[in-house]
């Protein structure tokens, strides 16, 4: 018997009235299984996506500086150090000095009350220089940045990012208004804009002040960050090294910093985002080996049931291979079907969840569609593979026989 006419056989056989429910409940599992890899996958993959964008605000040229210094032996780097001493001013103009080709911005950070008028919003205030415009991608939209002014001077400007200059003046041209950060008074001379959330810190709804003025603001001595962009092409680690060699010789021979670089962290991320993609992948894929086994069942019920069809094919001459090829392609219809069915319903349920949640990159990988379906057929023919044998073995007189009993 030719493939054609034995999937054409197995197809009329699953559409019979016999056998349309049992067809219907395989194809609903496998369908559900695929599906559930589908978004599974997805949702790692959204993960993935995620934090990458999270991380985009900084280039792979940035390294962070940190205050305090803390050992680590593998995994995530730590977010804070434990040393006393602070990062200061002064220990970014010795690093300018040493190391000229480098763009260094500080960043001292706090929260303040802001007050236009009768409004008033309460918003983070980040102290550093025009160079976090650099940075961090930050886009001017009008008025001027930071002014370059030396680092010990504080005067009372600010540059006010995009959504809260829209809360604070409306349709109102902010430049040159007054606002209040707590008691103080200072003039809005710019308007800026970030198309990233910056790992959570939402810079359109921040103010932007000099680190001197920021200093003042929240009596803080201590920068809360550095951020260090190399401007020649060099490698990150040695210049990680250098870094710290410069910041030793102001603080007594000890570099008692910790020095992160987004390029290792993204890719500490990432293997951590893909083992648990992995993790909830085979986790998923659980339920298509409970499908294969129903399948099984279903199979070994359907070969007792239809002795009569069995030993008539045997009478006509059929082989015991063209007896296990029927069965198998009836296996290998369902499964394939089933992974079809259950890939449209995966990628239904992404695209809604895109539509409900347009932030978080929801995205299914090729090799997760590729795999689900693959492994939905395989399994399938597996554990199809025991009743087809079964069926295969009976003997003709005896399936008929049996078939009258």
């Amino acid at each position: 018997m030719r493939l054609l006419d034995a999937i054409g056989y197995a197809l009329a056989a699953l559409l019979r009235q016999r056998q349309r429910l049992r067809a219907v409940m395989l194809l609903a599992a496998i369908a559900i299984s695929v599906g559930s890899v589908v978004m599974m996958t997805a949702l790692g993959q959204g993960a993935r996506n995620f934090v990458e964008q999270e991380f985009s605000f900084l280039g792979k040229d940035v390294l962070i500086i940190l205050p305090g210094r803390k050992e680590t032996t593998g995994g995530m780097p730590p977010v804070t150090g434990t040393s006393l001493r602070d990062l200061t001013l002064a220990d970014m103009a010795h690093i300018q000095r040493r190391i000229p080709h480098l763009r260094v911005a500080p960043l001292v950070l706090g929260a303040s009350e802001v007050k236009f008028a009768s409004r008033n919003r309460q918003s983070m205030i980040l102290g550093s220089t025009a160079e976090i415009f650099a940075t961090h991608r930050l886009r001017l939209l009008r008025g001027k940045t930071l002014p370059d002014i030396p680092l010990e001077s504080a005067r009372p400007v600010c540059v006010l990012g995009a959504t809260l200059a829209q809360e604070l003046f409306a349709q109102a041209n902010p430049l040159g208004q007054w606002i209040r950060l707590d008691n103080r008074r200072f003039r809005v001379i710019g308007t800026f804009t970030s198309e990233s959330s910056n790992m959570g810190l939402k810079f359109d709804e921040t103010v932007l002040i000099p680190v001197a003025s920021a200093q003042s603001l929240f009596n803080a001595p201590g920068l809360y960050r550095l951020f260090v962009q190399t401007l020649t092409p060099q490698d990150l680690a040695a210049q990680g090294s250098l870094l710290l060699q410069v910041i030793a010789e102001r603080h007594q021979g000890v570099a008692d910093v910790t020095l992160l670089r987004p390029d290792s962290l993204l890719a500490t991320f990432n293997e951590i985002l893909f083992t648990l993609t992995l993790a909830v992948t085979g986790i998923g894929a659980i339920s298509l080996i409970v499908a294969g086994i129903m399948m099984m069942n279903i199979m070994l019920i359907s070969t007792h049931q239809r002795c009569a069809e069995i030993g008539l094919l045997k009478a006509l001459g059929a082989s015991n291979g063209t007896v296990r090829r029927l069965f198998l392609c009836e296996a290998m219809l369902l499964s394939l079907g089933g992974g079809i069915v259950g890939l449209l319903v995966g990628y239904s349920a992404v695209v809604l969840l895109a539509w409900y949640y347009p932030d978080f990159p929801v995205q299914v990988p090729l090799w997760a569609s590729a795999s689900a379906l693959l492994s939905a057929v395989v399994i399938g023919l597996l554990f199809a593979l025991l009743p087809a044998n079964q069926a295969a073995r009976q003997k003709p007189v005896e399936s008929l026989k049996g078939s009258h009993q």
